[in-house]
């Protein structure tokens, strides 16, 4: 390119840059090379030339070079120079052996204040300080202690307003508590309704004990009232299976409105609703769930995988009536008899003491700085609804969602595609990406800013990953 003008880009571009200045350089570089403005086996200017006309200093130049090197860019040698590498278009985004940044796994960030590792270290010795060790370590009622479960109605206050302690079960995941529930209401053979796009654990659940999932259409908002009530009055379903808020994976979250709606068609059609809300609770002003809007109407599932930690095993069911917790209670005694109770005296302590409640507010701000860090870097690209753990990426028009996972991962991060959570019909061209899961913002800085690399590459014609 006559006179290194693509320097003079390369300038504007880290001048907008809010990371790491070697990392846009080698975004830079990376652009240039796909755009053709640096030909594969060009000598690139000496790098000292390099810093004076993009204003930094010579070691973040090194830096840019050496990091352009391992991404398989550029070549250098001392004494000849660096040049663009031989097949650097195909090479940059087809590296096998970079650690794979894992975007897959939506589950909370790490608290920073308090560190996780120093409240179970102080809350262990706290209990068996408190407790006999005999009734921690022992077989555990079903369903929880009158005491734990008073606490779990406390910490789901915010949600669900004032329920008793009775109507509450605790089990290990949510997994089992939808398993359960599936199992006591619906018969192998019968029909679920549930979104296009649904979490696919509750595919997982339906493949395995011969239910018919029933996709209903989606817009921006979710959940379409006038295609439910059509499904319904097809197919008879007992159970319709929804997440209202943040949904998993398009986190689009119901109007009132909406809920009032579905509500409706749900008592007109005499189906039983299962809410599945892992997430509302790392909201400061959630909507009101469907449980408390229609408290008879609504099986209401909550875990503290997505707002404590995964490693916590600890979910709750919330129950409309003595005769329904009758039955779901022996569904959750067939499939795990009870939880840990080990775990079962941490998380109430947690919740006694104020720990779980400053652990909550620690992660909804990490995961705030996230998606302030998803807005600089990615802009209009996705739909930020801040404080979700995970974002629902739809992609350009020449990418398919199992190409685009493909090309990803050779650029080091792996991210879920559309047809994970594909119910019905063709999956759309998107991709779920969870926020949580990198280490930390550095991290996921950097993650974002290849994957924005990524998304602006477009793969030649008739492209297609071979395994």
């Amino acid at each position: 390119m006559a006179d290194e003008a693509y320097l003079g880009e390369w300038k504007a571009a880290i001048s907008r840059n809010t990371g790491a200045l070697y990392l846009a350089i080698v975004e830079a570089i990376a652009h240039s090379i796909r755009k053709g403005d640096l030909q594969e086996g060009e000598k690139l200017p000496p790098q000292r030339v390099i810093a004076t006309r993009l204003g930094t200093n010579l070691s973040t130049v090194t830096r840019a070079i050496s990091e352009a090197q391992k991404r398989g860019l550029l070549d250098a040698t001392i004494g000849r120079g660096t040049f663009v590498r031989i097949n650097a278009g195909e090479g940059s985004w087809r590296q096998t052996d970079a650690s794979v940044i894992d975007l897959t796994m939506n589950s909370p960030p790490l608290p920073r204040d308090p560190a996780l590792q120093a409240m179970i270290q102080g809350e262990i010795g706290a209990i068996f300080r408190h407790q006999d060790v005999q009734s921690v370590m022992s077989y555990r009622v079903t369903g929880g202690t009158q005491q734990d479960r008073q606490l779990a109605a406390q910490w789901l206050q915010p949600v669900l307003g004032r329920r008793r302690a009775g109507e509450i079960l605790i089990v290990p995941g949510a997994q089992v508590a939808l398993s359960a529930i599936m199992s006591s209401l619906v018969k192998p053979g019968e029909a679920i309704v549930t979104d296009q796009l649904t979490y696919p654990g509750m595919r997982a659940i339906a493949a395995q004990l011969g239910y018919v999932l029933l996709g209903t259409e989606q817009d921006h908002e979710g959940l379409i009232p006038e295609a439910l009530d059509e499904l319904c009055a097809r197919h008879r379903p007992r159970v319709l299976y929804c997440t209202p808020t943040l949904h998993n994976p398009t986190t689009a979250t119901w109007s009132v409105d909406r809920r009032e709606a579905v509500l409706a068609i749900a008592r007109r059609h005499q189906v039983q609703i299962v809410e599945d809300d892992p997430y509302s609770l790392l909201l400061k002003a959630p909507p009101p769930t469907l449980a408390m809007l229609d408290p008879s109407r609504v099986l209401y599932v909550a875990t503290l995988s997505k707002v404590l930690s995964p490693g916590l095993r600890t979910a709750y069911i919330v129950l409309p009536g003595a005769e329904m917790t009758r039955r779901i209670t022996a569904g959750v005694r067939a499939i795990c008899q009870a939880k840990a109770g080990l775990l079962d005296a941490l998380v109430s302590r947690w919740i006694e003491t104020g720990l779980a409640q400053h652990c909550l507010r620690s992660i909804r701000d990490e995961l705030t700085q996230r998606h302030q860090t998803l807005r600089q870097i990615m802009g209009a690209r996705v739909a930020d609804k801040s404080p979700s753990p995970h974002v629902w990426l739809p992609l350009p028009e020449w990418w398919s969602s199992a190409d685009f996972v493909a090309f990803a991962r050779r650029q080091g991060l792996a991210l879920v595609p559309s047809s994970v959570f594909a119910v019905n019909g063709p999956p759309p061209a998107a991709v779920r990406m969870a926020l949580g899961s990198a280490p930390d913002l550095a991290g996921l800085r950097e993650s974002l800013i290849s994957l924005r690399s990524v998304l602006d590459y477009r793969p030649a014609i008739g492209f297609s990953d071979i395994v």
